[in-house]
């Protein structure tokens, strides 16, 4: 047993993984019985049931044409969905309209399953007997097996497959099949997208660009409640963490609502950052916090970790650059009525940190006594730059240190392209601090952002000796 879970593992990852470049099956039973010891058998198992778990496979060599639009659609730029109309045989049974449910639930593996197309039709000469269509990646041949027959048999059903002419139509393919069909052959075709609120926002690749507006059409079609879709034009700017975009389809209109975390939120999304990858990063720092903690955030954008902070009782201080971000962040906190919990500020960053938090921090931490339990909290959600603002806590402090349990804990992000991420990000961080945080901090990975570049969160209690400087005696 375990050497068969081995086995499929090996499977898994070493012929899925190239299975876009045809690797033959010969090649992977050959690696199985590689593997697989001294237990004959098994080899024979596995070779037999692999190829029932490569459906691709199967789709391209029995039928393809059931899921490709007409050829002439090839290199369309403007979208003619008659164009995609075409009529493909597929083998059918007929059967009384009383026992089509039973035939339905004794045939279900055989059964077309396609979503968009009808299982059961209208026969045009008996209007007592229906069509039931069947699947013909499991009926290559135009005839069922044993058992299958068998079962038809017992329902005083005619086992005969006859040939039915199926019309296809744009509305039944997906909108990765329309994109393949239109494009190029052999180029990449990028279907996925990030959905925000009505709009959907796409990073295309230069060879998809003259196809961009058909693109954006095929999307808004096949997404209920997408009625507007951009694509990004250039990187985020480094200063207010925006970008230019065009749309592509659909209404001008990018002001949008999202809900995020049972909390809703409000933008303007050619105006602000908004990435809806990030939530469930957002929702981990949030469950860190206590009713009474205090929250600094350094780069709050819209609010997301500002605003449910203040829904659990925390105090908050929030700080965006960008004025447009600024008034979104007002909007929200009034919009989900913690209005009166968050302090709001349009500052730089740094700014932001040797103003209003060394301000609360002189403040608070001196009050401190060991059994209270408010900890305080600072987020630098900047990942392109926030590492090199690390430097500011350097002696931000004057005069003895509050107790170690009181020293603030920073959540920083960063980009990073080395094999390993978190080693680097932890010493860019030191080297930005001047001390080094070996076993004093931990780093989360948050997503990979591209190939070969990872977004983290390096979290550490700012070390005693570099947050405060002690007065000369």
């Amino acid at each position: 047993l375990w050497r068969l879970g081995y086995c499929a593992r090996l499977l898994k990852t070493n012929h899925f993984r190239t299975a876009a470049s045809n690797t033959s099956f010969p090649a992977v039973w050959k690696l199985l019985a590689q593997h697989s010891g001294r237990i004959p058998g098994l080899f024979v198992v596995v070779k037999k049931n692999t190829f029932f778990t490569m459906p691709e496979t199967v789709e391209d060599k029995t039928n393809p044409e059931l899921y490709l639009p007409h050829p002439g659609v090839r290199g369309m730029t403007l979208l003619n969905r008659e164009a995609f109309k075409r009529t493909v045989v597929v083998p059918a049974l007929k059967v009384k309209k009383e026992i089509v449910h039973s035939v339905l639930k004794s045939l279900k593996q055989s059964v077309l399953q396609r979503p968009g197309l009808k299982r059961v039709v209208e026969h045009p000469e008996d209007e007592d007997s229906r069509f039931v269509i069947l699947d013909p990646h499991k009926v290559p041949e135009f005839s069922l097996g044993e058992s299958e027959q068998q079962v038809l048999k017992q329902l005083s059903v005619h086992p005969e497959v006859c040939r039915y002419h199926l019309e296809l139509s744009y509305e039944n393919f997906k909108s990765e099949e329309i994109l393949r069909a239109v494009l190029p052959e052999g180029q990449e075709v990028t279907s996925g997208f990030s959905r925000v609120g009505h709009i959907a926002h796409l990073n295309l690749r230069d060879h998809q660009l003259p196809y961009r507006h058909l693109i954006g059409q095929v999307i808004m079609d096949k997404n209920p409640g997408v009625t507007c879709v951009v694509n990004k034009t250039n990187i985020i700017d480094r200063t207010y963490r925006n970008f230019e975009m065009e749309v592509l389809a659909g209404e001008n209109n990018l002001v949008t609502k999202v809900k995020e975390n049972n909390i809703s939120y409000e933008l303007d999304f050619s105006k602000v950052y908004w990435n809806p990858r990030l939530s469930t990063e957002h929702g981990r720092i949030v469950q860190l916090l206590r009713a009474g903690d205090v929250l600094f955030d350094v780069f709050a954008g819209i609010g997301p970790f500002a605003i449910p902070a203040a829904k659990r009782r925390c105090r908050v201080f929030a700080n965006d650059l960008n004025p447009d971000s600024y008034a979104w962040l007002l909007h929200n906190c009034k919009l989900n009525k913690v209005d009166t919990k968050v302090k709001a500020f349009n500052m730089d960053g740094r700014d932001f940190l040797r103003g209003p938090v060394r301000d609360e921090l002189s403040k608070e931490l001196p009050l401190l006594k060991e059994e209270q339990r408010t900890a305080f909290h600072i987020v630098m959600n900047l990942p392109a730059l926030a590492v090199e603002f690390l430097d500011v806590f350097r002696h931000l402090l004057v005069g003895e240190p509050c107790s170690p349990a009181g020293l603030p804990t920073v959540h920083c992000y960063g980009f990073s392209k080395h094999s390993n991420p978190g080693r680097d990000i932890q010493e860019r961080a030191e080297a930005a601090l001047g001390t080094s945080l070996a076993g004093r901090c931990s780093t989360f990975p948050v997503r990979n952002v591209a190939p070969n570049k990872e977004m983290l969160c390096l979290s550490f209690q700012i070390p005693a000796d570099v947050l405060y400087k002690r007065p000369c005696p």
